[in-house]
């Protein structure tokens, strides 16, 4: 890491003095801060707010990207999730936190779009696991397809647990099976 940056070689431990482990566990702080701080962010940029549309706007980020490069950068919370079995209990709770922060704007999202409140932190996991799955097997397959079917799918679940006017998803022809 330190001769990526160009740094000296005893800049890592002055300013990771709890090795590997405090480097992973930032890098997991910092992408859950992240992600949450991008919620506002895709309310404010939607014409006609709605549950859908921000399932949607952050699928598009990840979309674009892969559209974009060919390729979807590595996530360090599901980097850091995925190695669980060797992490430290630090990292598992990193981890947890990192989710938490980014799940928690969402569900107040949800419940600002009329999401009941006793469904939006549910319905935030949900959205948040289906998103994280279908990242990885876009990642897989090269191909936006995973984040277009979870969305085209979801969107109008997450708008009728709001009452909103329902995209009725797009029905399945003999090409899609």
């Amino acid at each position: 890491m330190a001769r990526h940056a160009d740094a000296p070689r005893g800049s890592l431990q002055h300013y990771f003095p709890g090795g590997k482990e405090q480097v992973v566990n930032e890098a997991v702080a910092w992408s859950g801060q992240f992600a949450a701080s991008r919620v506002p962010r895709f309310l404010a940029a939607m014409a006609e707010p709605a549950p859908g549309g921000l399932l949607a706007a952050m699928a598009r980020q990840w979309t674009e990207e892969l559209r974009a490069t060919g390729d979807l950068p590595g996530c360090p919370v599901a980097a850091a999730t995925a190695d669980g079995a060797q992490a430290a209990e630090s990292t598992r709770a990193a981890v947890a936190a990192a989710f938490t922060a980014w799940r928690e704007p969402v569900a107040a999202a949800l419940a600002g779009l009329g999401v009941p409140a006793a469904r939006a932190g549910e319905l935030a996991t949900l959205m948040i696991c289906a998103l994280e799955g279908a990242i990885l097997i876009s990642r897989a397959e090269r191909s936006p397809r995973a984040l277009e079917a979870m969305t085209r799918q979801l969107a109008p679940l997450l708008d009728d647990a709001a009452g909103h006017p329902s995209h009725a998803p797009r029905q399945v022809t003999s090409m899609d099976r």
